[in-house]
């Protein structure tokens, strides 16, 4: 058995930071693989074998037989159930703490990624859609005046606790500047955003694997 008791196969993204984020809060004992996307890493046969969708990130836990989880939501479902932590015990809680992380698989995630693509990809291959651009961009808002509505006079998606559903959401909502995505007058999601920043695991997670993409400099000027 490798010494580490989970690896991580993973890229400085926001799914791709969402597991760290967990691993760098609760402590277990994991090592970091860092993929190359240059290099098409995730498109080998031994990363398929892994992951058929060839989609970081990938957790192998090698205290459970090498068993292996892909798909970030599934993923910090996977460690909470491990580790008994971020993730409540009573019935109404979890299900509360799933319904949020559910959001931002379905939600948040979706329409920040293709705001992301048509704002900063689409244009350099000159097959941008204003009105596909307009979509994404007004459904992204949208879906933070929701969090910022949820987030009014409390400090956590779910619950009075720091959650999975926070890990979630955050690295997808902290690249709100570089998605293009006004969180003008949304101030309950901006002091969730600086809340979750300022912690140390998190900091650390952020700057894994290194170098950190441009949006996050742009977001820490």
């Amino acid at each position: 058995m490798p010494e580490a008791d989970i690896t991580l196969y993973t890229a400085a993204t926001m799914n791709g930071w969402k597991p760290l984020i967990f691993l760098e809060e609760s402590g277990l004992n994991y090592s970091l693989e860092p993929i190359d996307f240059s290099a098409r890493t995730h498109k080998t046969p031994a990363f398929l074998a892994l992951n058929p969708n060839g989609k970081i990130p990938v957790l192998v836990d090698h205290a459970a037989a090498d068993f292996v989880v892909f798909e970030s939501g599934a993923m910090l479902w996977y460690l909470a159930e491990k580790s008994g932590l971020f993730l409540s015990d009573d019935p109404k809680l979890r299900s509360e703490t799933l319904q949020w992380l559910m959001l931002q698989m379905g939600g948040v995630g979706p329409m920040m990624g293709q705001t992301m693509f048509f704002r900063r990809f689409a244009p350099h291959q000159e097959e941008a859609s204003e009105s596909a651009l307009k979509r994404f961009t007004t459904e992204s808002r949208r879906l933070f005046e929701v969090l910022n509505t949820r987030l009014h006079g409390r400090d956590w998606l779910a619950g009075e606790a720091y959650s999975i559903a926070d890990m979630a959401m955050f690295p997808w909502v902290r690249c709100h500047s570089w998605a293009g995505v006004s969180i003008d007058g949304l101030d309950a999601l901006a002091a969730w955003i600086a809340r979750i920043d300022a912690r140390p695991a998190v900091r650390r997670a952020l700057q894994l694997p290194a170098p950190a993409p441009r949006f996050l400099a742009e977001y820490d000027r």
